[in-house]
């Protein structure tokens, strides 16, 4: 998959392209069934597949607020969407300039002159451009203007009927409850970041830890988590190994950053500078404060024994309907 950071100056053999337009944020089981109808038109007529996204997210230009709220930031986003076998991904700049598009101009600008798109498939609830002034009925008559398809997919729903959405999943996250999270996701969310040099405590008593700070992306409930975490090099997975982690300010100690500290079971190696990702697979308990280390030692191993436990009841890929 070729990524790019403008729409201008687009190769010939990739105009023309069948494309998928949204955010995005989290590659979650709606997207990916909207981003499978634009996979099929682009195999009946033999086009290219692109995705179209704004980066940063529009809400983080419009509405900047101190703590991300990104599922997924742009290197993992890219790196899901080749998994779905797109051909292009243009993640195209949120600036004041691109606010300040009207509807019109934008499809002019970015989806005509820019990706010369054959088709285009959005979300029934797509609304864009300047003040959010043009939605779908808007893009459905560009589209006929310029010669364009366009077609609207509707809400994929989970349990009870309510709508898969990426504020659903930011907010079973927020709440400790990953697992509800992964069935709207169709896999387990995951934080990415490199392993930091830590002060050395848990290799101490006996658990050492990969220390990482989330940056750029959500933070999810402060705890113990029963985690799946891989190795990666290049953006591609080397080992893979089961394990117990904790996100938070470490009460005993009080790190001023929130961090993610991952305990790898039948790990012995070097992961400083390495790229890891963990995977949250179900919430232990919150965070407590001891009362000296030989507590926090026994209760380190009784949530080791925990995260096995869960660990062996879930799968790699939840179902939406497990």
């Amino acid at each position: 998959m070729r990524i790019f950071r403008h729409f201008d100056d687009v190769p010939a053999s990739l105009r023309g392209a069948v494309t998928a337009v949204g955010n995005f944020d989290g590659v979650h089981l709606g997207h990916r069934a909207l981003i499978a109808e634009g996979a099929r038109q682009a195999r009946e007529t033999g086009k290219p597949l692109a995705v179209l996204a704004f980066e940063p997210h529009p809400q983080e230009f419009l509405r900047p607020q101190p703590e991300s709220f990104r599922l997924t930031p742009l290197r993992m986003k890219a790196r899901l969407l080749a998994e779905l076998g797109v051909d292009a991904f243009f993640a195209v700049p949120f600036d004041a300039a691109m606010a300040g598009r009207t509807a019109e101009v934008f499809v002019r600008d970015v989806l005509v002159q820019g990706l010369g798109v054959s088709a285009v498939v959005v979300g029934h609830d797509f609304v864009f451009g300047k003040g959010r002034g043009g939605n779908l009925a808007t893009l459905q008559n560009e589209g006929a203007r310029h010669g364009f398809s366009v077609t609207p997919f509707h809400t994929i729903l989970a349990g009870a009927g309510e709508k898969i959405s990426s504020t659903r999943i930011r907010e079973a996250l927020k709440a400790a409850r990953p697992l509800e999270a992964a069935k709207l996701l169709g896999r387990h969310w995951a934080v990415e970041a490199r392993v930091e040099h830590g002060d050395g405590r848990g290799r101490a008593m006996g658990f050492p830890t990969a220390n990482m700070h989330l940056g750029h992306c959500l933070a999810p409930a402060f705890g113990i988590y029963a985690v799946r975490c891989a190795i990666m090099d290049n953006d591609v997975t080397v080992e893979r190994h089961d394990g117990v982690a904790s996100f938070g300010i470490r009460p005993m100690y009080e790190v001023p950053v929130p961090l993610m500290e991952a305990h790898l079971f039948n790990f012995d190696g070097d992961l400083y500078g390495r790229h890891l990702s963990v995977e949250l697979v179900d919430y232990i308990r919150p965070e407590m404060r001891f009362s000296g280390l030989p507590a926090l030692i026994a209760q380190i191993a009784d949530d080791a024994q925990a995260a096995r436990g869960i660990l062996a009841r879930h799968p790699r890929t939840p179902a939406l309907d497990a």
